[in-house]
């Protein structure tokens, strides 16, 4: 299928949280509950449509465990987007946010658009960050921020979407030179271009624990 841009997105966080569940719940529209843990990084993709343009989403999921942060890093390089995410029930994981948000910034171009969530909205009854402290988080540091559930598929579209909305309209107000792929963008030729490592629309398998 044939795409106007073609947008890299990378996800980040602590193991655990949800990252590969977020990933197959967009990709794939379902969930799993039970997976084992992400080794290195898995690939997913899937077209939207922004501004009737089609557009192609290629997602890079990445380990969490810190054995595997050398590897994620170098996916950092060439991401126009990234959806940092922690879980609502685990303080611990939204307190390590500020350092997996200065290693983004650090590997990564300063235009990359970084999308908040707070995954696992689902179990509100074992929460443990409220929204206002995700929405603070977010402000301060220009975040765009969402509470999702990889499990119900609450707001799941909409942080893909709208952090595509964020990084198409920066190309229309020329933030990015789109020529230059190290942006994570690479603009279509109405031709297919499926990358290898995994099918339109379809994820390769997905690890870490969801609920």
């Amino acid at each position: 299928m044939s795409y106007a841009y073609l947008f890299k997105y990378i996800i980040i966080g602590d193991t655990g949280v949800g990252k590969s569940c977020l990933l197959l719940q967009f990709t794939d529209k379902r969930f799993q509950p039970v997976h084992d843990l992400t080794i290195g990084v898995e690939f997913g993709a899937r077209m939207i449509t922004i501004d009737n343009k089609p557009i192609k989403l290629q997602i890079w999921d990445t380990a969490g465990q810190e054995s595997f942060r050398s590897i994620t890093r170098s996916y950092y390089r060439g991401a126009a987007g990234a959806l940092l995410v922690y879980d609502i029930t685990r303080r611990e994981t939204f307190n390590h946010l500020a350092s997996w948000l200065e290693e983004a910034r650090q590997h990564a171009n300063s235009n990359m658009t970084i999308m908040l969530i707070g995954n696992k909205c689902d179990l509100a009854h074992r929460r443990a960050v409220s929204t206002e402290e995700g929405e603070q988080f977010a402000k301060e540091h220009g975040l765009i921020f969402m509470e999702a559930s990889a499990k119900t598929a609450q707001n799941v579209e909409e942080a893909f979407i709208s952090t595509a909305a964020t990084i198409y309209k920066k190309i229309q107000d020329g933030v990015f030179d789109v020529s230059n792929e190290s942006y994570g963008i690479k603009v279509g030729y109405g031709g297919t271009a499926a990358p290898s490592g995994g099918r339109d629309g379809s994820s390769a398998q997905a690890g870490g624990c969801c609920s």
